[in-house]
């Protein structure tokens, strides 16, 4: 009788119900050797309260798996006889978003990889007189940047380039790189990365000026090297008369989702598929997502302000040239959420599951 609650809650399901489990009491013949598990049943759930879920869908959700680290499949409370071996039965109500989430990025990593990648960037022909420069420091910054200096006709390199080192303050930049290496790379959370590395007591090189320049003291003289504070400053220094204005940041959802979908994509295709896939096809559909962006948790200041002393420090020393002012290193509040709040990621992974099924 209970299994045939079970299956009752199922046809519930696929029919567009939305009663918890905890609350359902009608049966139905089985419909198979196997009950789908909790985690999938009660995703099913709540897509049908937020969206009305395709049949296509709904048949995905319940045949899907929970890939990487987490619960296997769980069954429901009630619904089984307990044993003292095995994950124990759980109500749905009950699991954690996580686990939720696992099953909504496995099925998205699917639907990445049969979307497949968009046509090639376009590329300008390289204009003879154009400014020999190479970009590096924030990637939130400078990859826009070097995108569009590339489509018309002035990519990065030629003989004895500038480097252009492009800052901003060290936490905005952390948050733009735990952005950026969510579109392809496995990574923590945001706090759990940002624990990590302040015991480290490090910071990341890619937004460590002084890392950077001292690394390309090796291959150019010192005074091709600059470092960009002013953005202001970054159309003459490239040789054009204007650049775009900076993207707006992405919602603080997008790039937890991202960091999710990515993981379970490199079960799918190899990396450098991977990381084409996430930046060129799944990028694009996050960024118009509302939300408000990755902020500072308050707790973290303290040690990067020191780290902004030690590089402005360092800089004026070495005596590489300075656009803006280096004070601009130090962190400063901005509006924002000190976490992604796995409720909005999983919210948002519903939503593109609807829409791309």
């Amino acid at each position: 009788m209970t299994g045939d609650r079970a299956w009752g809650w199922v046809q519930h399901l696929r029919d567009g119900g939305t009663t918890p489990w905890a609350h359902w009491t009608g049966t139905a013949d089985s419909a198979g050797a196997v009950v789908p598990g909790a985690q999938q049943l009660e995703l099913l759930r709540r897509l049908n309260e937020a969206h009305a879920p395709t049949r296509r869908l709904v048949d995905r959700v319940l045949g899907a798996g929970a890939p990487g680290r987490g619960q296997p499949d769980l069954e429901l409370l009630g619904a089984v006889e307990e044993t003292p071996f095995g994950p124990r039965p759980v109500d749905p109500a009950d699991l954690p978003v996580g686990e939720l989430l696992r099953v909504a990025a496995g099925l998205l990593a699917e639907d990445l990889v049969a979307r497949g990648l968009p046509g090639p960037a376009k590329q300008g022909r390289p204009r003879p007189w154009r400014r020999s420069y190479r970009l590096h420091g924030d990637p939130e910054l400078v990859d826009p940047v070097r995108a569009h200096l590339v489509a018309r006709g002035r990519p990065p390199g030629g003989r004895d380039p500038v480097h252009l080192i492009v800052v901003s303050d060290l936490g905005l930049m952390l948050a733009h790189l735990w952005t950026a290496r969510a579109f392809g790379a496995k990574l923590p959370g945001w706090r759990v990365w940002l624990r990590t590395l302040r015991r480290s007591g490090g910071l990341p090189d890619r937004i460590d000026p002084l890392a950077v320049a001292r690394a390309l003291a090796d291959q150019s003289s010192p005074d091709r090297i600059h470092i960009v504070v002013d953005t202001d400053a970054l159309p003459g220094l490239v040789g054009v008369r204007r650049l775009p204005d900076p993207p707006l940041g992405l919602a603080a959802a997008a790039p937890d989702l991202a960091r999710r979908v990515s993981s379970y994509a490199g079960l799918l295709v190899p990396a450098d598929q991977r990381r084409a896939l996430m930046r060129r096809t799944l990028r694009p559909r996050l960024a118009g997502v509302d939300g408000p962006p990755l902020a500072l948790p308050v707790a973290h200041r303290g040690w990067l302000e020191d780290h902004a002393d030690r590089i402005a420090e360092g800089v004026r020393r070495a005596g590489y040239a300075v656009h803006g002012d280096l004070a601009g290193l130090a962190p400063v509040r901005r509006p924002g959420v000190a976490a992604p709040a796995p409720r909005e990621t999983l919210a948002l992974a519903m939503r593109m599951l609807t829409e791309e099924t």
